[in-house]
């Protein structure tokens, strides 16, 4: 055969080679031990981390004719036929491709069967969470009692999707992302035994951009040595991955440190001409101030480090910029990249986060005497008006803080996006704002289900109240909890990613506090010369009960309440 890609050819063939899982090969090796198999296991978990592997390795143990054995033996018949996929008894379904009832239902109607070969008969469902709600409940029964030679092995990247009556009649194994360490030490392995020469740094930069998957890693490794000459270098690693080199990393903060705009902007021209995704230029740039806050609070923790290699050029910067100092880049840089998701023009927006990050050192500096000074007298000033309000002063001072209370919590309060709720108000209609409402609770389940209790209590006092066909308006009974959830990033994408699922329509979500919706919704009703009861477009046509009520008693004595 033709040349097989190497994540292929060094799939675990034991236990032992599965990496980064010990807690569940462990599991699985004393069950075997002890004959106390299991007639259903979920493996859940990122892509790449084993459960396939995994899967097949449990059933060459279980059937080895060695049994009971911690580990398949890979010599006897029946180890070897399920190795190549010769024995009809071990069967591996991709169930995002027989997703239906009737695949379903022949799986049940064969498990009766005795097996032919081996001892038991292994049902491998990968994917398991794309079968439909038909294909789950054609399993359930089969799944609950099978036959004492049938056991069946599910695979799922996506645990939330399969329904809890599937996952309570499973052992669940939770793979989790294996560490850089453990990815290096297996690419290293793979590299010995292939005759591949490398730099041992190109394999952490290969590591740490497969992010916990080994299978991506791999996929990686098989670029990287087409791409190299004869030695994987860093260079290479670099260009596969699309990273940017630590060199150029040092060079920014060197330059944003000591205020250098030029260097700053040429710097990413470089990066720029050399082809970097501007997001991933952002990126990496976040996580490389993220460790060096890790390395400048815990310089222990070597495993948490992401992105950077501790090099001497990396070892100064950290000595030479302040926690504060870091806190403002990594926001700055934050707030840039949630920007760039919604423009075309993302060098605009990085060229700018330069130009405030080398800006910002100059305030924040904590070496610069005259600014020192400055806050020296600012905390005289304020010990001094503290000792007058204690001692007591006229009522005429007691009023002025009291104003001055205002401002600052108007100045922090949540911002309304006026424009935004316009352009949802000018193309709102009542079927996209009824198809949300009849999903809400929905909604609201499975954000539960995805482990945001506390952030989808928020929503407990919000409504949607105008809908246009890509964005919905999110009315929220107080100011603060509107706050607080529209400037969740996250909190905000899961909303959307749920009504995509739900509705078929990733709605985008627009806040607004109860009393400045009611200003805003009269404002664009008098703009647009519409009367309150005509606003056909997000409540929708008047019911005609209501139409009734107002001829009987008129609409001085009524109360509308939604």
């Amino acid at each position: 055969m033709a040349y097989q890609a190497l994540y292929r050819v060094w799939r675990p063939q034991s236990f032992e080679d599965v990496a980064g899982q010990e807690h569940v090969t462990k599991t699985l090796q004393n069950a075997l031990l002890q004959q106390k198999i299991s007639h259903a296991y979920l493996f859940s978990g990122p892509r790449g981390t084993g459960k396939t592997s995994a899967a097949k390795i449990l059933a060459k143990a279980i059937n080895c004719e060695k049994a009971p054995v911690a580990e398949p033996c890979n010599e006897c018949a029946a180890c070897r036929g399920i190795t190549d996929g010769s024995i009809p008894d071990v069967i591996e379904i991709d169930a995002a491709s027989n997703n239906g009832v009737e695949e379903i239902r022949d799986i049940r109607d064969k498990v009766k069967f005795a097996p032919n070969a081996v001892s038991y008969k292994v049902y491998i469902i990968d994917e398991v969470h794309m079968l439909s709600i038909g294909a789950f409940n054609a399993l359930l029964k089969t799944l609950e009692e099978p036959p004492q030679h049938v056991i069946f092995i599910l695979a799922t990247t996506e645990p939330h999707k399969i329904p809890l009556t599937i996952i309570s009649r499973c052992q669940r194994f939770d793979f989790k992302r294996i560490t850089a360490k453990d990815i290096i030490k297996r690419m290293v392995h793979i590299a010995n035994g292939s005759g591949i020469h490398f730099e041992e740094k190109a394999f952490e930069i290969i590591a740490r951009a497969a992010e916990g998957g080994l299978r991506d890693a791999l996929s990686l490794l098989d670029q990287a040595v087409s791409f190299s000459d004869e030695v994987i270098t860093v260079n290479d690693a670099l260009t596969v991955t699309g990273a940017i080199s630590q060199e150029y990393l040092n060079q920014l903060a060197l330059s944003i440190h000591e205020n250098n705009i030029a260097l700053a902007l040429k710097t990413l021209e470089d990066l720029l001409y050399q082809g970097k995704d501007p997001t991933r230029f952002i990126e990496d740039l976040i996580l490389y101030f993220r460790d060096m806050l890790l390395y400048k609070t815990a310089p222990n923790l070597e495993e948490s480090i992401e992105r950077v290699m501790v090099d001497t050029d990396f070892q100064n910067l950290s000595q030479n910029i302040t926690n504060e100092q870091i806190y403002e880049y990594i926001d700055i840089l934050n707030k840039t990249q949630q920007e760039m998701k919604f423009s075309n023009i993302a060098k605009m927006y990085i060229e700018v986060a330069l130009i405030r990050l080398c800006e910002s050192r100059v305030a924040s500096s904590p070496q610069n005497e005259d600014v020192q000074n400055l806050l020296g007298k600012i905390e005289s000033l304020e010990r001094e008006i503290k000792g007058l309000k204690e001692r007591g002063v006229s009522a005429s001072t007691e009023e002025k803080p009291q104003v001055a209370k205002r401002s600052p919590r108007t100045g922090k309060g949540y911002k309304v996006q006026t424009g935004r709720i316009h352009d949802i108000l000018k193309g709102a209609t009542k079927q996209d704002l009824q198809l949300i409402k009849s999903r809400w609770g929905d909604m609201l389940e499975m954000l539960n289900n995805r482990q945001m209790r506390s952030q989808a209590a928020l929503l407990n006092e919000a409504e949607p109240v105008a809908a246009s066909n890509n964005a919905f308006v999110l009315k929220f009974k107080y100011e603060i909890h509107c706050q607080m959830a529209m400037e969740n990033n996250k909190f905000i994408e899961a909303i959307s990613s749920i009504l995509q699922e739900v509705t078929g329509i990733g709605y985008q979500t627009v806040g607004v506090p109860e009393n400045q919706w009611n200003e805003l919704r009269e404002e664009f009703l008098k703009n647009n010369n519409m009367d309150s009861s005509d606003h056909s477009h997000e409540e929708g046509e008047e019911d005609p009960i209501i139409a009734e009520a107002k001829k009987l008693v008129g609409i001085d004595l009524m109360e509308i309440q939604d």
